[in-house]
């Protein structure tokens, strides 16, 4: 579609939508960037953020998501100029219960439990539901209301938000696509993601997901602390995890439909809805650096031993929310890809550990070098606070008898790992879930150690 609409279309009365076509998807690059965008060439004011009257008589509207004096490396905000401003809205009002009523916020009634947990793939049912309505939370911690922590939900859809938008006023959304393509409408433009790609929603960011092969399937880490950054690397230098320029960012487009939409908004861990009488994705161009963003996990620059040992898991981190410098993160992203495995006379697979961080492992692809294939693709772990885990004892084996001489390469495969500092509760969903594996303890039975008495 020609992005080139004239001026007139913006006061008419039909519908206009300047979005490109799925093959004309373009992104700008690099995480954090200031980025300028413009649907209609023109729009954005040059020298100034607040002219009296903007460029086709838009709106001027800045949406902000850290303290005005935060540093400015690390302040987040963008204007945005749209057709109609976001306040013109009827009142909110609670909202009736979800088709599953089980996409819930921290804090749980249930305690943290310190049992070690894993779920096989979660069955997408055959009623029809969308993004929102097949979210369901597994565990989490923290408080939504006091902006600190972070839960872990599982997403089953298998239709398209349809009128239908969410406003996540808790926390930013970090969606892993598992199964199935998906197509994530917001304010500041439009990103397509499959399997192995993650989208970064940021709190308070208007979207809709359309699902584009008639089902879907994936996780979404729902980060209520500071906003997901890319960590330092140290003596690694300037380049390497996850870079900048791999993270795409949606070029500007926007709708001009007069529909009834509905608005969810969650709110300190309850959820209100409105409607609107037109589509909320009317922001004909945008400038700044918070805006949702997209990185292709495959894309990840792996580092590793070359000689013997383990390097600590902190090289593989893509993402940190910070909270303490000794004590953890408040959440922290974790990628494993393929990747070689060189260290010679090293037992080669994760060791057994006990850690001061909660891990929540899930497999996209594959499989992992530390599990046998009782975990499968779609399937997640839960390992809480010092928790002991570690390899099951097939992979145990495994390790100990393989010949180290040379390197195997870990192909085809990918997992993601979210670690926080503080314990997990598991909800009542995800306890009583039927893919929950019951007897995965089982999987550490029948090692006896050796004897060393004479």
């Amino acid at each position: 579609m020609d992005q080139r609409v004239v001026p007139e279309l913006l006061s008419s009365d039909q519908p206009t939508v300047a979005k490109p076509n799925e093959s004309e998807l373009r992104y700008h690059v690099g995480f954090g960037n200031e980025v300028a965008s413009e649907a209609i060439a023109g729009t954005l004011p040059v020298g100034q953020s607040a002219p009296q009257v903007p460029a086709l008589g838009l709106v001027h509207e800045i949406l902000s998501a850290t303290t005005f004096t935060a540093p400015r490396s690390l302040n987040r905000r963008v204007h945005m100029y749209r057709i109609r401003p976001s306040v013109g809205h009827p009142e909110f009002v609670p909202m009736q219960p979800l088709a599953t009523n089980r996409f819930l916020s921290a804090p749980f009634a249930t305690a943290p439990n310190p049992n070690q947990m894993r779920w096989d793939p979660f069955t997408i049912p055959v009623r029809e539901q969308d993004f929102l309505e097949g979210l369901i939370t597994l565990c989490g911690n923290g408080s939504a209301a006091q902006q600190t922590g972070m839960a872990m939900h599982v997403y089953l859809a298998n239709r398209s938000m349809v009128d239908k938008v969410l406003s996540n006023a808790d926390g930013e959304m970090l969606i892993l696509p598992e199964l199935g393509r998906i197509r994530v409408a917001t304010e500041m433009g439009i990103i397509e993601a499959e399997p192995c790609e993650l989208v970064l929603i940021p709190r308070g960011c208007k979207f809709r997901v359309e699902i584009l092969d008639g089902q879907a399937r994936g996780f979404v880490c729902e980060n209520y602390g500071v906003p997901f950054r890319l960590p330092d690397l140290g003596l690694v230098g300037s380049t390497g995890q996850a870079n900048a320029w791999d993270f795409q960012i949606p070029v500007a487009s926007y709708e001009d439909r007069k529909v009834d939409t509905q608005l969810v908004h969650k709110y300190a861990g309850n959820f209100w809805e409105t409607t609107l009488s037109h589509s909320p994705f009317d922001v004909v161009a945008w400038r700044g650096n918070y805006a949702p963003s997209k990185f292709d996990m495959r894309r990840f620059v792996v580092l590793g031993a070359l000689a013997f040992d383990h390097a600590e898991p902190s090289i593989y981190c893509a993402l940190t929310a910070p909270s303490d410098i000794v004590a953890g993160p408040n959440a922290e992203l974790m990628i494993l890809p393929q990747r070689w495995m060189v260290a010679e006379h090293t037992f080669r697979p994760p060791g057994f550990h006990r850690s001061a961080v909660s891990e929540f492992l899930a497999l996209i692809k594959g499989r992992h070098d530390g599990k046998t294939d009782a975990f499968r693709p779609g399937g997640a772990s839960l390992h809480n606070c010092w928790a002991p885990h570690g390899p099951d004892n097939a992979s145990f084996e495994a390790g100990r008898k393989s010949d180290t001489s040379g390197p195997v390469k870990l192909a085809d495969s990918l997992a993601f790992m979210i670690e926080t500092r503080f314990p997990m509760s598991v909800t009542d969903a995800a306890l009583h879930a039927p893919e929950r594996q019951t007897n995965y303890l089982d999987v550490w039975k029948g090692y006896n150690g050796l004897s060393l008495q004479a």
